[in-house]
């Protein structure tokens, strides 16, 4: 069964005020004449005034760019973001310029390694400009966040922004037998560039057993930190795949044993502690059942919820967590969201 998402009633717009001029432009088009959109609903949409998409759409019919079609990569780009967003009934998604990424052979180690690098740092630029946009207009934000190393691209791009009234919480256990990108450093890499509150869950990832799980998530520091993140206003997730070279195993958070038992659930993705099925179901009865130290999934998705999905190798975790209704809106690099608007959608983009 999925999940009910979130229920705040909020939604989340794509904070794209700080884009140029002629690939803001191309965007309010499409979405205008293409989408179908009123200047208002375009406004609400990237974040922007009302007054500033009526300036740019008059400079795009002036200057030649709206007229049998729209001519402009960013406009091809708000085509694969709408059917996206359309589909899968998301406030927006939001894409980076495709840079030929899809051309590697993933099952290639070094070439995914490499796709994965640039698309993870793509992915974590655009997030943060996102997230900074987000925390200037309200400096008093509450951010709930998972692990992964999409989440901390994000916290290494944030710069020039100070906001001490702000909290970032991790939604899960925050420590690994390697480290990693664990929801700890997350954490600490927000509060440190932003001057903000962190808050982690001090135990394990994963607990050896169920009654360990329960006897962690029973300590007072445990529940007065996701006191913090029942109070989160956003939350911001990443996505991970389940295979061999995931993270997830890459640093031996899960032993090859629980990755097949995994598997043999069914299980596809994982993200901040729970485990999804390729029609987006939480998957049960395995061995990790009960051993995530984290918040609840149906907790996790009463706030609205931003997915930073970046690779290839991850465009069936990716669906999965769309079809959960965990998600409220992603982020995502713009190779992969071409190959998963064209595996999972009608073509759109043909306007």
């Amino acid at each position: 069964m999925t999940l009910a998402g979130a229920s705040t009633g909020i939604a989340l717009t794509q904070e794209l005020s700080g884009l140029a001029d002629e690939a803001l432009a191309a965007r309010c088009a499409w979405l205008y004449h293409v989408g179908e959109l009123s200047q208002g609903e375009v406004a609400s949409k990237l974040g922007v005034s009302r007054t500033r998409v009526n300036r740019l759409l008059q400079e795009a019919r002036s200057d030649g760019r709206v007229s049998i079609r729209i001519d402009h990569d960013a406009a091809r780009l708000s085509a694969v973001e709408q059917a996206i967003t359309d589909s899968f009934k998301l406030d927006f998604c939001l894409t980076t310029p495709p840079i030929g990424l899809d051309d590697l052979d993933l099952s290639d180690p070094n070439q995914r390694a490499v796709q994965g690098r640039i698309a993870r740092r793509a992915v974590g630029v655009a997030a943060a400009r996102f997230f900074e946009a987000k925390l200037r207009h309200t400096p008093s934000l509450t951010v709930g966040v998972a692990w992964g190393r999409t989440c901390m691209e994000m916290a290494a791009n944030l710069a020039g922004l100070r906001a001490p009234e702000a909290r970032f919480v991790s939604l899960m256990g925050s420590f690994g037998r390697h480290g990693g990108a664990s929801a700890f450093e997350v954490v600490q890499g927000l509060s440190a560039r932003t001057g903000g509150q962190g808050f982690f869950l001090p135990v394990p990832f994963v607990a050896d057993t169920p009654s360990d799980c329960r006897v962690l998530m029973a300590q007072s520091v445990v529940q007065e930190t996701l006191g913090v993140a029942r109070e989160a206003d956003i939350n911001i997730i990443s996505v991970g795949e389940l295979d061999e070279q995931a993270l997830i195993r890459q640093l031996d958070m899960i032993s090859a044993t629980d990755l097949n038992a995994l598997l043999g659930s069914g299980a596809v993705a994982d993200t901040a502690g729970h485990f999804f099925d390729s029609d987006g179901r939480l998957v049960h009865d395995h061995p990790l059942d009960g051993r995530m130290v984290a918040l609840p999934a149906a907790e996790v998705g009463r706030v609205p919820t931003v997915l930073l999905a970046a690779g290839g190798e991850k465009i069936a975790a990716i669906r999965a967590l769309l079809l959960s209704g965990l998600v409220d809106a992603m982020i995502i690099d713009g190779d992969t969201a071409t190959v998963l608007s064209a595996s999972t959608l009608p073509d759109h983009t043909n306007h």
